[in-house]
């Protein structure tokens, strides 16, 4: 089986219905793409959270080391409709995993960030993925 990524309008309604985005390996390093996509996407009105361990707060916004810290740490009440993971595709088994233990929706896969056997198995498991692109790009290809 080949991994397929949604139709154009299937992501366009993904990304209007979204409110909350956590970012695996958000950095807070301006000149980081991860940094530039999460302000952007805060720009368009996603709530952002920081998942890093290697930073404590993100635009004053506080990090969390893992997915199930995040999950936690916000609650039932806020929960966590896309993941958006900037880290090398032998990483994103892990954060797959976390994904499928902790019942989130929606797994992205930024632009050059490519494991094929990951994003099908969650497909298998029930988890919209996208491989391959860039939310922001994606974003911005919508009307607002």
């Amino acid at each position: 089986m080949k991994f397929l990524n949604p139709s154009p309008e299937q992501i366009a309604a993904l990304l209007s219905s979204a409110r909350t985005i956590a970012i695996v390996g958000l950095s807070d390093d301006s000149s980081r793409p991860s940094y530039d996509v999460a302000k952007t996407l805060q720009k368009y009105g996603y709530r952002i959270v920081p998942v890093s361990p290697t930073i404590t707060a993100w635009q004053e916004i506080p990090a969390f080391p893992t997915l199930t810290e995040a999950v936690a740490g916000l609650g039932p009440s806020h929960p966590i409709d896309i993941v958006d993971v900037f880290r090398r595709p032998d990483h994103v088994n892990a954060v797959m995993d976390e994904c499928l233990h902790l019942d989130l929706p929606t797994l992205w896969l930024q632009k050059g960030v490519i494991n094929e056997p990951a994003a099908l198995r969650a497909q298998q498991a029930g988890i919209t993925v996208v491989m391959d692109k860039c939310l922001k790009e994606e974003r911005m290809r919508m009307k607002q």
